[in-house]
């Protein structure tokens, strides 16, 4: 290595050194005998890298919209074979034999989360200390979070449904809230817009929502002042996605996160451009830990009507999440999946 790098005369290595804002890991960068002898730089490389698997090729757009259409039918197909007193792995068992027998795709993405009853109120459920082992009960929302990926490049959709088909009351408050969310950042995004924004606006969409049906009350500024939004929407709104599953550039040069409730655990905090691929991923959750704590503190409990959150614990959580992409004048959605809980309801009942 040593002889052939003298031979080419660099003036200097670049070292991918650096990193990931998303994991807090740093790169291993290379070593080999001699290189000691060569002029080296560290700082070039990884912000150069990291910035371009943030802007997709066409090439890397058409594999990403490939391995959304398998996964989305393959969510599909749990909706349509989901029922009470099935354990959630067998869930798990049908979104990845659809995808590796209808699509190639031999990989999961990452660790699927499918978590019945009140598992979905927990963020990353589902990993190796709490296996999607449940047995799925009557009445239980299913939040299925799961993945594959085509040529090394990812997709992460997560559809929530009734078990048996059909929505309570209750759980339709609690989805549309999310969905309002989904929609309502979709609709917004475009090129020069900042990703933190698009969270607040999240979190404003579920709290008008919650509103709407008594669920909190009070002006809704005000509770975004005293983060009543973080509540029920812990988790950041997305993330980048491309080689990774929560793939770099989310805080590139100089951009700080934002240390306040839920929006400090955004992935990116920086202005869209035209050519990223990134998730949207509101949730609404009722989490007894957070509710509990909210509830006893005077600034926040203020916004709460406590009886009706504790008819609403059992529903567990909602989240919606598609994989966007950025074009010159709005995004082009390459999640296929029902949303509203008509197309649920009509997709589960065994209608096209």
């Amino acid at each position: 290595m040593k002889q052939v790098l003298q031979d080419k005369k660099p003036s200097a290595l670049l070292l991918l050194n650096g990193k990931n804002s998303d994991s807090g890991l740093t790169t291993i960068e290379a070593e080999f005998d001699g290189i000691d002898c060569f002029e080296v730089e560290r700082t070039l490389l990884h912000p150069a890298i990291s910035e371009c698997r943030v802007i997709k090729t066409d090439q890397e757009l058409e594999i990403m919209r490939y391995v959304n259409g398998i996964s989305s039918q393959a969510h599909i197909q749990v909706m349509k074979n989901v029922r009470p007193g099935m354990k959630e792995y067998e869930l798990e068992s049908i979104f990845l034999n659809h995808c590796y027998a209808q699509g190639g795709c031999r990989y999961a993405a990452y660790s699927s989360i499918v978590a019945s009853g009140t598992n979905s109120a927990i963020l990353h459920y589902g990993h190796a200390a709490v296996p999607n082992d449940k047995t799925i009960e009557d009445g239980d929302l299913c939040l299925c979070d799961m993945g594959v990926e085509y040529y090394c490049y990812a997709s992460d959709i997560t559809c929530t449904f009734p078990a048996n088909g059909k929505f309570t009351e209750d759980q339709k408050i609690i989805y549309n809230a999310t969905l309002n969310a989904n929609n309502a950042v979709k609709a917004a995004m475009k090129p020069g817009v900042q990703w933190a924004d698009m969270h607040r606006l999240a979190e404003r969409s579920i709290l008008l929502h919650l509103k709407e049906h008594g669920i909190v009350c009070g002006n809704i500024d005000d509770m975004l002042a005293a983060h009543v939004g973080a509540v029920f929407m812990p988790h950041g709104l997305g993330h980048f996605i491309g080689i990774d599953t929560h793939d770099v550039g989310g805080y590139p040069g100089d951009a700080k996160r934002i240390d306040e409730p839920g929006i400090r655990n955004l992935r990116a905090n920086r202005e869209l451009r035209e050519g990223m691929v990134i998730t949207v991923e509101p949730g609404c959750y009722l989490i007894g830990i957070l509710l509990d704590k909210a509830l006893n503190d005077p600034r926040q409990s203020q916004f709460l009507n406590k009886e009706r959150i504790d008819q609403l614990r059992n529903v567990g959580g909602v989240r919606i999440e598609d994989n966007v992409y950025i074009t010159a004048t709005g995004v082009e959605v390459f999640t296929k999946v029902p949303r509203t809980v008509e197309e649920i309801e009509a997709v589960m009942a065994g209608k096209d």
